[in-house]
């Protein structure tokens, strides 16, 4: 995932680890050879439009929101159809307000009349307030998590690692993070839940607890699950 940087001095340009202090309770429980976390790419404020997610400081949210207002009043006087302009006033109105447009609670048909058009603020917004800034890996966990992503955990043997995946998705879908192939021939997903995990002490005693389930496809993964895929060969 992408997420927008601005205004938050000691965050660069670059792949960055999502330092959450869970991966590393688990590297205290279960042996393996490294610790991978999760990792984000972060641009800046020209990779803003792509991005999957913005963390921006309270100073810079309304340079921000000033470029949406620009766009829509520009927009607003080039005559769009009666849903599109109804939309554009409604979301115009929400902008003055010094709120993104992420906060706006658009219906999906309101989305889809302005679909077309690429906003700033329309994407998940993570506002950090001056206390904050000096905490950066706080921050992006915190961006990590507003964005609506999640991480499901693989350990043991050579690594433990945490992936990203968007919530909502499914365990064959997760596998898919890992190898396509593991989409292609899966079977099941052996699952313990990180709150089992701790409450057992490790992978090994909440497996001999009962802890482990076995899931299907439409599985929904939950935030930190421990997974083993069972997959055709």
């Amino acid at each position: 995932m992408k997420i927008c940087v601005i205004g938050i001095p000691g965050i660069v340009v670059g792949k960055h680890n999502i330092k959450d202090p869970r991966m590393d309770k688990t590297h205290e429980l279960v042996e393996a050879k490294k610790k991978a976390c999760a990792q984000v790419d972060v641009v800046g404020e020209d990779g803003a439009l792509e991005a999957d997610a913005i963390l921006v400081s309270r100073e810079s949210l309304a340079d921000l929101i000033l470029k949406d207002l620009e766009f829509i009043e520009t927009r607003l006087g080039r005559a769009p159809s009666d849903a599109e302009k109804a939309v554009l006033v409604k979301l115009q109105a929400h902008l003055e307000g010094e709120r993104p447009m992420s906060t706006a609670g658009l219906s999906a048909e309101e989305v889809a009349a302005v679909a077309a058009h690429g906003f700033h603020t329309s994407k998940p917004v993570t506002i950090a307030e001056p206390a904050e800034l000096q905490d950066p890996e706080a921050l992006m966990v915190r961006a990590f998590k507003e964005s609506g992503f999640i991480c499901f955990l693989t350990v043991g043997g050579p690594e433990n690692r945490a992936w990203p995946i968007r919530k909502g998705t499914t365990a064959v879908e997760a596998g898919a993070a890992i190898h396509t192939a593991i989409q292609k021939g899966f079977i099941r997903a052996e699952v313990i839940s990180y709150s089992d995990f701790i409450e057992a002490g490790g992978e090994t005693e909440a497996k001999r607890a009962g802890k482990q389930r076995l899931e299907g496809k439409q599985y929904v993964m939950q935030d930190y699950d421990l997974v083993n895929f069972r997959v055709n060969k």
